[in-house]
């Protein structure tokens, strides 16, 4: 393709680029400037769809030439039908919705598979800063503090991973990460320990 000599995109959004097959239906809920859809869509040939709560967001995809609608995880996915898309993609965006079992069953609804990323609450950093000081952390990986962040529900892998088992959804690849998306070679417990993010591909049981 021509006009593609910049490729680069954040590393942890380059972990879920490599999830995603050529050519397919994707909507990227949460997908802020498009960076991850603007990626996709040119390099992958995906039918990308986006949704963005922020306008100037909305404006930033727009004037890549994405589509994408201004919406809200919560309220609008109920619009979309079952199995719409290939794969529903949340980024970083799960602890900020206000009912996030219900959202990640919409994922799952609209979507044939899901892939999720969360910032890890769990982690060393955020333990020891929050035992050391009595304050609500704030670390590189989340670096607002406890009254201007958009994280309302502080969630660790284990917790995620709890959720996921209890709603009998088959965890189909977990990949623990720190932020500069360096990948970690480690289970669930010393991942909830040393990663600061971690992705989910899921998928809903069929039957």
């Amino acid at each position: 393709m021509t006009g593609l000599a910049n490729t680069a995109i954040r590393p942890d959004l380059q972990l879920i680029a490599d999830l995603i097959k050529p050519g397919t239906r994707v909507l990227d809920i949460g997908c802020a400037d498009g960076e991850l859809l603007d990626y996709l869509v040119k390099h992958k040939s995906v039918d990308g769809r986006g949704i963005e709560i922020s306008q100037s967001g909305v404006n930033q995809c727009v004037a890549r030439g994405l589509s994408v609608i201004q919406g809200d995880a919560d309220n609008d996915l109920a619009e979309y039908p079952d199995h719409s898309f290939d794969t529903v993609i949340l980024s970083r965006t799960l602890q900020a919705v206000r009912q996030p079992r219900s959202v990640l069953l919409e994922l799952l609804r609209i979507g044939r598979k899901a892939i999720v990323t969360i910032p890890n609450f769990g982690q060393w950093h955020v333990r020891f800063s929050l035992l050391a000081k009595g304050r609500m952390p704030v670390t590189k990986a989340l670096h607002r503090t406890w009254y201007n962040t958009e994280n309302i529900h502080f969630c660790t892998i284990l917790d995620l991973h709890d959720l996921i088992v209890q709603e009998n959804i088959n965890l189909l690849e977990f990949v623990p990460h720190q932020k500069d998306g360096k990948r970690l070679n480690m289970g669930l417990k010393r991942a909830n320990m040393f990663a600061d993010q971690a992705l989910y591909l899921l998928e809903k049981p069929t039957g």
